[in-house]
């Protein structure tokens, strides 16, 4: 059947059209997204912003167009931590309903976790033994570990690319802002690793998310231009030295490294800072990369759904 996913995210709106049934590989047949930057379109308390709903609500209703000209059996829409966490979030969510009839589904934390490990075991299949899963968004950063389907620990915490971004005012920050920013983020890591630990000893480690790809690209990584199912990791060791040289560079000057777009370079210096603080923290000394994340887990969970 071919499904239609919109992924409401703190950075991106994402429309994935798959064709796809149990026990297939889901096939991307058509992509459409544009960069809203919800995270960014805040009042004062944190509620989005009128503006910020309008322009999700539009294109919305794009996608739902674009998704039915596309001839889909069914639609899948999901919200994170954007709308997750704004004090007006249920408005937001009325509002979208009532101009485009699509019904977003707030995810929490744990559900972004469990979904995108789901879709990391479907990937790398049982031979893989335990894993440890690493996502992180522009709202908040997901680490799972387990070896079933099913994580034996699914957690979340607030420390999403954007979201710090926010903290680190200055292109290029200040260093003593940067190290605040390290000091909080190793102390909020540090209070979730025997959580992790505790679940088993991981036989392999992954990272997925366009900010973790970005990473690895700048560290040797080969570029998302030879497909899908080249071998990509991030070495600790590399991200150590990458970190620095980051810190000093405007997001212009981080633009035009490769792999790094334009509206992602802001983005990039924080969201550094938490991977490598991750890896540390747990003692990683590399991620292997997947090409699947949380919207890959919600189609793979809604066609187990269908066929039960």
């Amino acid at each position: 059947m071919r499904l239609g996913v919109i992924d409401v995210g703190s950075n991106t709106v994402h429309l994935l059209v798959v064709d796809a049934h149990r026990g297939a590989h889901p096939l991307p047949a058509s992509s459409h997204k544009r960069e809203l930057r919800l995270s960014e379109h805040t009042e004062q308390d944190g509620s989005i912003a009128a503006n910020g709903i309008d322009r999700l609500t539009t294109f919305v209703g794009e996608c739902l167009t674009i998704a039915e000209d596309q001839g889909i059996e069914d639609l899948l829409a999901f919200a994170t931590s954007a709308i997750r966490e704004a004090p007006n979030g249920e408005a937001v969510l009325q509002q979208v309903r009532d101009r485009t009839g699509v019904d977003l589904q707030v995810l929490s934390g744990p559900e972004e976790s469990r979904l995108t490990f789901l879709a990391v075991r479907r990937w790398f299949g049982w031979s893989a033994g335990r894993l440890m899963v690493l996502d992180i968004g522009g709202g908040s950063l997901e680490f799972a570990a387990g070896i079933d389907e099913e994580p034996d620990a699914a957690l979340s915490l607030p420390l999403g690319a954007g979201r710090l971004t926010r903290e680190l005012p200055g292109d290029p920050p200040g260093a003593q802002q940067i190290r605040a920013v390290r000091k909080q983020i190793r102390s909020d890591i540090a209070r979730v690793v025997r959580d992790l630990a505790k679940v088993g000893v991981p036989d392999r480690i992954v990272g997925t998310s366009k900010t973790i790809r970005s990473l690895a690209r700048l560290c040797g990584a080969a570029p998302s231009g030879q497909g899908p199912y080249v071998d990509r990791s991030l070495d600790r060791s590399a991200l150590a030295e990458l970190v620095p040289q980051l810190s000093v560079m405007s997001a212009a000057e981080r633009a035009e490294l490769p792999g790094v777009s334009v509206s992602r370079s802001r983005q990039l210096l924080a969201g550094a800072i938490v991977v490598e603080a991750a890896m540390d923290l747990l003692d990683v000394p590399r991620l292997d990369l997947c090409p699947w994340a949380l919207r890959e887990g919600v189609i793979l969970r809604r066609l187990d759904w269908l066929d039960s």
